[in-house]
C-alpha cells in the first residue's frame, strides 16, 4: 500500500484537493477533522486538565483554547504534546484498516507534515500550492482572519518554496478546479495504474 502524505500551506487548497482524492476513491485520513473529533471526545478531558476552563459541556471550545495558546510557545507545545500522539494513533489505526482491506493507495492529509516530522510516515509527498496572491486572497476571505494572523501562521510553516522542493508531486490549485483534479488523477494513475 502506498501512503501519500498530502500537505500545503494555509490557503493553498489542500482540503479541496483531499476531497478530490476521496472522490476518486482513495481513502483519506484528515488530521484536522480528527482533531475536531478528538476535541469532542478523548482529548477534551486532557485539554481541560492542562488548560482549565477551555471546555464547554465536555467539548473543547476552540476559541477559548486559542486565546490560551496563541502567542505562548510553551502552551502551544503542551497542547501539541496532548493532541499529536492522539492524531497519530488515529492515523495508524486508519492505515492498519486500509492495509488489511487491501487498498493500493491511501492519503494522510497532514497540514504540518514537514513541520511535525511526518515525512518518515509516508511513501510519497504531495504538496498543494498556489500563487502567493491567490493564497492571500483565499485566507483573508476567511471569517476573523487578518493580515497579522496570516503572517503569524505563515511564520510557523515551512515556506511554500521549500515544501515544493521537498515534494514528490506538486498540485497547483491556482489554475482552477479542473486542472487540479486532472493533476490528482495523473498522480493516482502514475502510482497505481
Amino acid at each position: 500500500m502506498i501512503v501519500l502524505g498530502l500537505t500545503g500551506s494555509i490557503g493553498m487548497g489542500k482540503s479541496t484537493t483531499a476531497r478530490m482524492f476521496a472522490d476518486a476513491g482513495v481513502p483519506v485520513h484528515d488530521s484536522d477533522e480528527t482533531v475536531h473529533r478528538l476535541y469532542a471526545g478523548k482529548a477534551a478531558p486532557l485539554v481541560e486538565a492542562a488548560f482549565p476552563g477551555t471546555t464547554v459541556g465536555g467539548v473543547v471550545d476552540r476559541v477559548k483554547l486559542g486565546a490560551r495558546v496563541l502567542g505562548d510557545a510553551a502552551a502551544l507545545k503542551a497542547l501539541e504534546a496532548i493532541v499529536h500522539p492522539l492524531v497519530r494513533a488515529d492515523a495508524d489505526a486508519f492505515l492498519a484498516r486500509h492495509r488489511t482491506a487491501g487498498e493500493s493507495i491511501v492519503v494522510l492529509d497532514i497540514p504540518l507534515l514537514f513541520e511535525t516530522g511526518g515525512r518518515d510516515r509516508v511513501d510519497k509527498v504531495v504538496v498543494v500550492t498556489a500563487p502567493a496572491e491567490i493564497q492571500r486572497q483565499r485566507v483573508l476571505a476567511r471569517p476573523g482572519m487578518t493580515e497579522e494572523k496570516l503572517a503569524s501562521i505563515l511564520a510557523k510553516q515551512v515556506p511554500d518554496s521549500e515544501k515544493r522542493r521537498l515534494a514528490d508531486f506538486v498540485i497547483d490549485t491556482g489554475q482552477g478546479l479542473d486542472a487540479a483534479r486532472a493533476q490528482v488523477d495523473a498522480i493516482i494513475v502514475e502510482l497505481v495504474g
